[in-house]
């Protein structure tokens, strides 16, 4: 066997409302090997995580149909360690 047969290819869910923000986002990921399951609201990502393991979760912040803390609240309540990385378009104003 070859050593590329032991690699795994890490998985990522994306979870982004707003489309070109997700495909290119998800086109990326994909270019740099990740195996990508895309969501475009919470109860699709609550979905995918029922049914799914992933090495990373990319959560945008504010999402229709439960917004990403939220999912983020239940998947640490689970015991549930992924690594998460919350995206958000909100402005921030720095003093």
């Amino acid at each position: 066997m070859s050593s590329d047969e032991f690699m795994t290819i890490p998985r990522v869910l994306l979870v982004e409302d707003e489309a070109r923000t997700r495909e290119s986002i998800e086109e990326g990921l994909r270019l740099e090997g990740w195996k990508v399951t895309a969501a475009a609201d919470g109860e699709e990502a609550q979905r995918c995580l029922d049914g799914g393991r992933f090495d990373l979760i990319v959560l945008d912040w504010m999402l229709p149909r439960s917004g990403g803390i939220e999912i983020l609240r239940t998947l640490r309540g689970r015991g549930q360690t992924t690594p998460v990385l919350m995206l958000t378009a909100r402005g921030a104003q720095l003093r």
